[in-house]
């Protein structure tokens, strides 16, 4: 199921106040019960640029409604992300 603009506006200030990965993967599970996280690092994003970026890490947003999923820029169309975290980033 997509974000829903409230959603987004709650992941954004989420992501915000998160001091690391860890963290903001475990914040997210919690309010975001049903929609998927993926952490992983920036450099397996490849050519991907993220939705925003945060202290840390990017936020890329994932549309997994068919089959394969896809990294998509509207978060109105994602149901899940991923967190990627930078280079010496905690």
């Amino acid at each position: 199921m997509p974000f829903t603009d409230s959603e987004i506006s709650e992941l954004e200030i989420m992501l915000d106040d998160a001091v690391s990965v860890p963290q903001a993967v475990a914040q997210f599970h919690c309010r975001f019960p049903g929609k998927s996280v993926t952490r992983c690092d920036a450099s397996d994003m490849g050519s991907e640029d993220p939705f925003r970026s945060f202290r840390g890490f990017g936020l890329y947003f994932v549309d997994g409604r068919d089959h394969c999923w896809q990294i998509t820029g509207n978060p109105k169309m994602a149901t899940g992300i991923v967190i990627a975290k930078y280079k010496n980033a905690a």
